[in-house]
Formats: structure tokens, C-alpha cells, sequence
């Protein structure tokens, strides 16, 4: 199996020219990193400050703390109360929010370009001042073990969390991101905080943003504004950013399958297969995007026409794919009657291993790869897009491409690469997970 490409590690970002607007990368002193692209013709700027812990990176008497810990940071600082903050944005017409991830959390606004200053103030605040107050801990737990219901109550998310924990096994990924309620019910407000002065710190921190902005005056923003919050910016001399994380997993992922049966009432059963998948920075990625353009990327694709339109046994098919640092997850999935769900877990098996088998038409390989070419295109005209793509580049990848050379990536996908990766995924242990109203 071809290794994962190297990790940057501390070394500057590769950047290549961009063709929506230039990229500046400024670290500071104390280990953050500020990346930013200019986009001239907006009226807007979109920030994202990034944390580099997850879900993942949470020890076992603290579970559910980095979600817990997003939460808390929305509920007030040394200098703002809850309802400041909110008024803040509010007031300008502004959005923000917050997303936690397995490897990562975002507070992200956007904003006018004349209100940059005060979403970088206020954004800066709560990330280096959050107070964690004690009234606000236990109120925000309620409201979390309800968020917490709303995906107990999904099946569709039920299933795909389930999905997640057969494939990834004993490897932290396997944990739900927001933890389990039981988690929640069990976490102490000074775990939290210690959470939180362990992995909020400079080094953790990379500041992207993009629109109609001046690069070098918005590093000069973010600089002062984390001093105002108090982070040690380099006084003891200058600091490198937190190393990107390694490619080697961290616990291995099962070498057996799994088959995994739920019931929960609903009309519908939840049908997932798949296994292993890639890593975020493997050399094949872009083969496995057009695998699962071919699969199930769209109506044209083959589980959408098989399971779907020639015989109505789903509304939804397609593929999941679920990339990290050092593991990924490959799947197929699809929704149908409880009475069907053994016919549609047969058919997108056999869908997969005839990929495997006789590989993909040329006519196929051209709609993939017309498809992963406009969706790219098209996503570039989205601001959080945009934004997000900065963030994975400085986080994950270690590199910024250009729109052009990632669509040449695209379009330099072979056939047989496609029937190659297809064989390499279908002779992994697989996984099966079927969730339905009653035991079938």
C-alpha cells in the first residue's frame, strides 16, 4: 500500500499562485500562524480561527470536552457576556459559529470588510478569554445532552456515528464528536478548563481568512488582539507552530470486520458498507474521489441508478468518504424499506466489487472528472470554502495548490488507478451496518 505523502512538519506552507486572489502566511512570534487570501471584488471577509484538537486528542476521564468546551467559549470572557457577543455580530448583519471536529475546532464569523476589526476582537476574545463560569457550565450541559438527543432521535446520524465507531474500532476516531450523554452527564467544569489551557494556546492556533482584506494589517489585528487576551507572543523569544499530525495511526484499525444490526423505530432501515479508507494525505486521494464520483457521487452514478432509479428501492444512495491525518473511512450508503435492506446491502456490494473486478468505462471517467472539475470551480465562489480550504492546507495538508493544479490532479486519474484503488478498498476487512425499526 503506497505511504501517505511526508508531512511538512514545521516547515513554511507550500503555496503556488492562486488564481481567485494572492495568499499571505504570516507566523507570529508565539507559534500561530495567520493565512490569508485576498479576494478583491468581495464585500465580505470570512475568518476562521482553528484549534488543533479534536475529538480525538481527548483523554479518557474527559470525553466530550473539546465540544463541551465550544459551547462554553460562546457564553462569555473576561471582557464580554454571552448576549455582547452575540450582539456583536447581530448588529452588523453578521454570521458566526463554531464546529468541532475529530482533529480540529473553528470559531468562524463573516462579516462586512468594514467590520474585520471587531469580528477579530471578538473572535480573539473568546478564544484567549473564555471564563468557563460555573452557572454557564451546568446550563450548557442541558443544552448539549439535548443536541446530543436531536442525533439519537436521526437515525440517519445514528447510523453514520455507529458506522464510524465498527470501522474505526479501538482508534480514538471511533469516539462521537460531541461524546455520548453519558459523557456529558459525567464531565466536570476543571477537566474542561484544563482542556482548555492545554490545547488554547498560540502554537494550536491558526487565524485564515478571506475576501476583501489587507493581509498584512490583519496579522498586525490578530497580533494585538491576542495580546490583549493575554498569550505569551514570543516574549521568551520566538515559537515554531504545533507540528502537523503524524501519518501513522495512532491505535490500529480492526483487522477483522464487523457487522453491526440496530433497531430504533423509523420507516426506514439505515444501510452502510465499507472500511478503511485513506488517509487525508494520501498520493491516491484523487483516484478515490473519482471512485466515489463513480459509485456514488451523484444521479448518474452507479448506486443512484441501480438501487434507485431502475428498481425504487431508495430515495438516497451514494458514497461516504472520511478522510484524517493517519486513517479514513470508505463507505456506502443508502436508505430503503426494512424489507429491502438485504437486496440493497447485496446490491451496492456487488456494485463495488464489479468496480473492483472490471474497472470503470471511459465515459464514466470523463463524467467524474467533469463533475469533481465543476464542483471545485464552483466551490471557489464560496466564501466558507474558501476560508476552509486555507484551514486544511495549514492544518492538514501542508499544501495550498492552485485551483488549476488541483483540477489537473483530477484529471491525471487513470482508469486503472481507479480499478487498482477499488480492488485495494474490496480485499480490506469490511464493515456492514444495517439500523431498522425491528430486527430483520
Amino acid at each position: 500500500m503506497p505511504k501517505p505523502e511526508a508531512d511538512s512538519g514545521l516547515s513554511d506552507l507550500i503555496i503556488s499562485p492562486q488564481e481567485v486572489g494572492p495568499v499571505e502566511l504570516v507566523r507570529l512570534p508565539g507559534g500561530a500562524t495567520v493565512l490569508s487570501q485576498t479576494v478583491p471584488q468581495a464585500h465580505s471577509v470570512t475568518i476562521g480561527f482553528w484549534i488543533r484538537v479534536g475529538s480525538r486528542d481527548e483523554q479518557p476521564d474527559g470525553y466530550g470536552s473539546t465540544h463541551f468546551l465550544e459551547h462554553l467559549v460562546f457564553k462569555g470572557t473576561t471582557w464580554r457576556g454571552a448576549a455582547q457577543i452575540a450582539a456583536s455580530f447581530d448588529s452588523v448583519g453578521g454570521d458566526f459559529n463554531a464546529a468541532t471536529a475529530k482533529e480540529s475546532t473553528c470559531y468562524y464569523a463573516r462579516v462586512l470588510t468594514e467590520d474585520t476589526d471587531m469580528a477579530v476582537d471578538v473572535l480573539t476574545d473568546m478564544v484567549t478569554s473564555s471564563v468557563l463560569d460555573r452557572l454557564d457550565f451546568e446550563t450548557e450541559r442541558g443544552v448539549i445532552l439535548e443536541e446530543l438527543a436531536m442525533t439519537q432521535d436521526d437515525p440517519i446520524d445514528l447510523a453514520h456515528e455507529a458506522f464510524a465507531a465498527a470501522v474505526f474500532g479501538r482508534n480514538p476516531l471511533a469516539r462521537p464528536i460531541g461524546g455520548t450523554p453519558a459523557d456529558i452527564q459525567a464531565a466536570q467544569r476543571d477537566q474542561v478548563w484544563q482542556h482548555y489551557q492545554r490545547y488554547y494556546r498560540p502554537a494550536n492556533l491558526v487565524v485564515t481568512a478571506t475576501g476583501r482584506l489587507e493581509a498584512g494589517r490583519l496579522a498586525d489585528l490578530v497580533a494585538a488582539a491576542l495580546d490583549r487576551g493575554g498569550w505569551d507572543l514570543g516574549a521568551g523569544g520566538p515559537a515554531a507552530p504545533a507540528p502537523r499530525r503524524p501519518a501513522v495511526p495512532e491505535v490500529a484499525l480492526p483487522l477483522e470486520g464487523s457487522v453491526v444490526t440496530l433497531t430504533k423505530p423509523s420507516e426506514q432501515a439505515q444501510i452502510l458498507l465499507g472500511c478503511e479508507g485513506l488517509t487525508a494525505t494520501d498520493p491516491r486521494r484523487h483516484a478515490l474521489s473519482v471512485l466515489a464520483t463513480v459509485l456514488g457521487g451523484g444521479m448518474s452514478s452507479r448506486l443512484f441508478q441501480e438501487i434507485r432509479e431502475k428498481r425504487g428501492l431508495a430515495y438516497s444512495a451514494c458514497c461516504v468518504v472520511s478522510p484524517h491525518s493517519d486513517a479514513g473511512l470508505f463507505g456506502l450508503y443508502a436508505g430503503s424499506a426494512p424489507a429491502a435492506s438485504s437486496e440493497v446491502m447485496a446490491l451496492m456490494e456487488a456494485e463495488w466489487e464489479r468496480l473492483a473486478a472490471d474497472g470503470l468505462e471511459e465515459a464514466e471517467l470523463a463524467r467524474a472528472k467533469g463533475q469533481l472539475r465543476g464542483s471545485t470551480l464552483l466551490a471557489m465562489e464560496e466564501p466558507f470554502s474558501l476560508m476552509n480550504r486555507l484551514g486544511r492546507a495549514a492544518l492538514v495538508t501542508g499544501e495550498l495548490p492552485s485551483i488549476e493544479q488541483t483540477v489537473a490532479r483530477i484529471e491525471a486519474v487513470q482508469a486503472e488507478e481507479v480499478k487498482a484503488l477499488a480492488a485495494d478498498l474490496a480485499a480490506r476487512p469490511r464493515s456492514r451496518l444495517i439500523l431498522a425499526p425491528s430486527r430483520l
